[in-house]
């Protein structure tokens, strides 16, 4: 197996683990259980735990930057679910990791996973800006986008975990949502930025 190849496959043993128990409760001893490697082994690639820790949880945060990017042509509303549909697929496959990555008061959570998260978000607000052909959002739009994406996250982290909804009517609501809180912004924001 390449460097790379096991480094990996040790990431992929943590987020496993990750979907059994909350990542601050996962040992080195259980990694390496899981991935059928030695203590040694594990210290050549990472230099801690929380190393670990934090490159699977990146590897989500990459997982949901790349799938937000693939957005499809057409009209607004068609990319828009197709990016949402998107983000749902990468938050499922990544589960785990998706739920330790947003779980509030994760001792995991530290100023390079603040960054990624944010930069997911930021990711997720260009892309809308984009899909509405908007290349200076007001304030009051940019806050829009903020608060529909904290919406997203709280949704997704609740459905993943609980799953009372079919899959299918997730992306639909969610983009009805922004739907809505965009025709509310229109109707108050006094910039003429969007209309």
């Amino acid at each position: 197996m390449s460097p790379q190849a096991r480094r990996d496959d040790l990431i992929r043993a943590a987020l496993d683990l990750f979907g059994s128990r909350a990542p601050e409760l996962v040992t080195v001893d259980d990694i390496v259980t899981r991935a059928e490697v030695s203590r040694p082994l594990f210290y050549r690639y990472f230099s801690s735990l929380r190393d670990l820790q934090v490159e699977a949880l990146r590897t989500v945060t990459d997982g949901l930057i790349d799938g937000l990017a693939g957005l499809e042509e057409g009209p607004p509303e068609t990319r828009l679910r197709a990016a949402v549909r998107g983000l749902i697929d990468v938050a499922d496959h990544y589960r785990a990791g998706y739920i330790a990555l947003l779980r509030s008061g994760s001792v995991i959570a530290t100023s390079e996973t603040d960054a990624a998260i944010d930069e997911v978000r930021n990711r997720a607000v260009a892309l809308i800006l984009d899909a509405l052909g908007v290349s200076e959002p007001s304030p009051l739009l940019s806050l829009t986008l903020r608060c529909w994406t904290a919406v997203v996250e709280g949704a997704l982290l609740s459905w993943l975990q609980e799953r009372t909804i079919p899959r299918e009517a997730l992306d639909t609501w969610l983009v009805d949502q922004l739907t809505a809180m965009l025709t509310t912004t229109a109707a108050h924001d006094q910039s003429g930025t969007f209309t």
